[in-house]
């Protein structure tokens, strides 16, 4: 893997200490609207090709969405292209709901 995972409960730690993380939600519109983590960016997967070349390779970024799947795919295409500090949030907003927020919407 070229890029590594990070789990609801190091993401809220890393948060709490106001570590500088871009923590960039990749699920569309309708799903942010049902949940989202307040400090999260929204930029969408299918928006990938407009936002990507956005993206300052140093910087730090976690990438989340429902489940883990679609930010791992973020993950592995920005690894590709030479960004070093990419982590996916494992799990997404459903595992973050279940460890960290329970007041975060499941569904």
């Amino acid at each position: 893997m070229m890029f590594e995972t990070i789990t609801p409960v190091e993401l809220k730690e890393l948060l709490k200490r106001g570590e500088k993380i871009n923590l960039i939600d990749v699920r569309e519109d309708v799903e942010h609207e049902i949940a989202h983590i307040e400090s999260a960016r929204l930029l969408p997967l299918s928006r990938f090709h407009e936002w990507a070349v956005t993206l300052d390779p140093a910087d730090e970024f976690v990438f989340m969405c429902h489940h883990g799947i679609r930010s791992a795919q973020v993950c592995a295409l920005l690894s590709r292209q030479g960004f070093k500090k990419v982590r996916n949030l494992a799990g997404g907003i459903d595992l973050w709901s279940l460890d960290v927020d329970t007041e975060v919407p499941r569904y």
